[in-house]
């Protein structure tokens, strides 16, 4: 069975953090377009680290979270304080 994530991603651009929300089922491979700017459109030309990731055993669910996620902009700054509390990848 195919696992579903839904990533969190973040760059560092003129004194602040940037973050991108995605979906893939291959997060590796994802994670390495976006940093070779063929990725989204958005995270062109600059290079992201994983700062979090969940799985989903189900697509649609999946693609549900992900687009609670990218609209839920107090969690992902919350997520990103975490990641650089803790300085490690983590499952959310």
């Amino acid at each position: 069975m195919t696992s579903h994530f839904v990533y969190l991603i973040g760059t560092k651009s003129n004194y602040k953090f940037i973050t991108y929300v995605g979906y893939t089922n291959n997060l590796e491979k994802r994670l390495n377009l976006h940093n070779k700017s063929k990725g989204a459109k958005f995270t062109k030309g600059r290079t992201w680290f994983l700062i979090c990731k969940k799985s989903y055993k189900s697509k649609s669910i999946a693609l549900k979270e992900e687009y609670k996620l990218k609209k839920n902009y107090n969690l992902r700054n919350k997520l990103l304080k975490k990641y650089f509390i803790n300085e490690k990848v983590f499952d959310f």
